[in-house]
């Protein structure tokens, strides 16, 4: 799902408009998938004994509420947490926006922008993704984890941010 453009101010432009990467849902989903098995496993093994039938079914009502809830903590939440972190950068601003029931967000003004830098190990290399670290005037550095295409988004930032900074010179001739 896209930024929604009617956030945005009057004739601002969108440059970049992501999710973090997919990379930051295997692990849920691995957790996830690990907790049904173990589910599976132990429902199968209750199947294996003979039980009267009201055990057998209630044991059955709690593997399976057991299995919703795992699914739901381990791979529905991080997923909808994942759908609505939004990392976009304008032809004006850095935005990040992040959150389900409570949300937050900054946004950080291209002429305020100081430093850009990216980081990114050997797996995220091989994911095409990493860690951009933006410095602005008076602030600490802000980390946004798991950027797809780190390095693409690095140039196009530093791209905005220098047309923004010679936007603000002066176009008049020194004087003679």
């Amino acid at each position: 799902m896209p930024y929604p453009r009617h956030l945005l101010a009057p004739d601002e432009e969108i440059v970049v408009d992501s999710h973090p990467h997919w990379k930051a849902l295997v692990g849920p989903v691995a957790a996830s998938l690990a907790g049904i098995a173990l589910i599976a496993l132990a429902w199968w093994w209750v199947a294996s004994v003979e039980y009267a039938d009201a055990v057998e079914t209630g044991i059955g009502i709690v593997a399976g509420v057991a299995a919703a809830v795992l699914i739901g903590w381990l791979a529905v939440a991080p997923f909808i947490r994942w759908s609505t972190t939004h990392f976009v950068i304008t032809d004006r601003r850095v935005i990040f926006r992040t959150g389900v029931l409570t949300k937050s967000g900054i946004d950080i003004p291209l002429a305020r922008v100081n430093t850009v830098q990216f980081r990114h190990g050997l797996i995220d290399r091989m994911f095409r993704t990493g860690t951009l670290i933006i410095e602005s005037a008076s602030d600490d550095p802000l980390s946004f984890d798991d950027i797809p295409n780190v390095e693409k988004v690095h140039a196009l930032l530093y791209d905005e941010v220098f047309e923004t900074l010679e936007g603000d010179e002066d176009p008049r001739p020194a004087p003679a």
